[in-house]
């Protein structure tokens, strides 16, 4: 069955419940992972909608920065036409939207991939990049959107005269489904750490080495985060509704970044077990409960929001995400 690791600390650890509660624990993370291994992922046969290829692009500078976007539009405007005559008039209505903004990178095929860009990356001496969690697709790409138009137009309001900010939607992975089995596994986000590593060296080749770059890490994104962090050229990552992140500590992400983390009063992940266990090549779990005393983050106040309400305007959370993002981590409440 492998070793298990039980978290640190945190309300939604197994010591408080005894022997048995760890039992029932482990046999059902035994079962998840057992149907992750032998069970095809549900969907894997369904037909795809057909769409082009990426847009073959120079290498990322500020220089090159409106010849990509106007690459990757036009590649959108093709994934449409094709996603149309195929019969797929969502899939097309999301992609003829996508045509008309900046994107930094845009795959249609499968599931769907798109970088977006809010603001003048280019000149941008703050730049936000953001990271999704589960169920996130080009279906389902405007709550994600919405998500990072509420802390643009935040940054917009708070950030002091001379300083230019950048908001970075990046769907740049096939994210798992909440109801899925990938979801309680870490193998989605080591898939996905080569491409936010390639993502955040993108970031800094347009907006320089001097530009602050902030990474804003929602639920199953997060363990994308972690996987990524190991001399990433970051300075801070917050961990929103994390279920964990494959790691002990912070200090495990092996990264010069503050780490941040913060848990609204309603989420539901408090409930995850804090446990992983490694069984056929696989780890099931992500450990240590990243705001508890014993993961060592900086932990902020979320406010009394669910799950999905991070980037809510108005909320406390939207604005401690703000002033981490302008560097102004005195004001940071907790």
């Amino acid at each position: 069955m492998g070793r298990w690791r039980r978290g640190g600390g945190g309300r939604g650890s197994v010591g408080g419940r005894g022997r048995r509660g760890g039992r029932w624990w482990r046999g059902a993370l035994a079962v998840l992972v057992a149907g992750a291994v032998a069970v095809p992922l549900a969907g894997a046969a369904r037909p795809q909608v057909p769409a082009p290829g990426p847009a073959v692009l120079a290498a990322p500078s500020a220089a090159t920065l409106g010849s990509a976007y106007a690459a990757n539009r036009a590649n959108a405007l093709e994934a449409a036409r094709m996603a149309a005559e195929y019969g797929d008039r969502r899939r097309a209505g999301v992609e003829r939207v996508l045509s008309g903004r900046q994107l930094l990178h845009f795959d249609g095929r499968g599931t769907g991939r798109v970088t977006e860009v809010l603001g003048d990356l280019a000149r941008a001496g703050r730049v936000a990049v953001l990271v999704p969690g589960s169920d996130t697709g080009l279906d389902t790409y405007g709550r994600f959107r919405a998500a990072a138009l509420a802390l643009h137009a935040r940054l917009a309001d708070e950030t002091p005269d001379g300083t230019r900010t950048a908001v970075v939607a990046w769907l740049g992975y096939e994210t798992p489904g909440t109801l899925g089995t990938a979801v309680a596994t870490t193998d989605r986000a080591e898939e996905a750490a080569p491409g936010l590593r390639a993502l955040v060296r993108d970031v800094r080749a347009v907006a320089g080495p001097r530009a602050r770059v902030s990474l804003l890490c929602h639920s199953y994104g997060s363990v994308v985060c972690a996987e990524a962090a190991d001399g990433l050229d970051v300075d801070d990552i917050a961990l929103l509704g994390s279920p964990g992140t494959g790691a002990d500590t912070a200090a495990g992400l092996r990264t010069r970044a503050r780490v941040w983390a913060a848990r609204g009063a309603d989420d539901w992940v408090e409930n995850v077990p804090h446990l992983s266990v490694g069984l056929l090549g696989t780890t099931v779990g992500f450990g240590t409960d990243p705001v508890s005393p014993a993961f060592g983050a900086r932990v902020f106040a979320a406010g009394a929001g669910g799950h999905s309400d991070y980037f809510a305007p108005g909320s406390v959370s939207l604005a401690n995400l703000t002033r981490i993002v302008l560097g102004d981590t005195r004001a940071v409440t907790s």
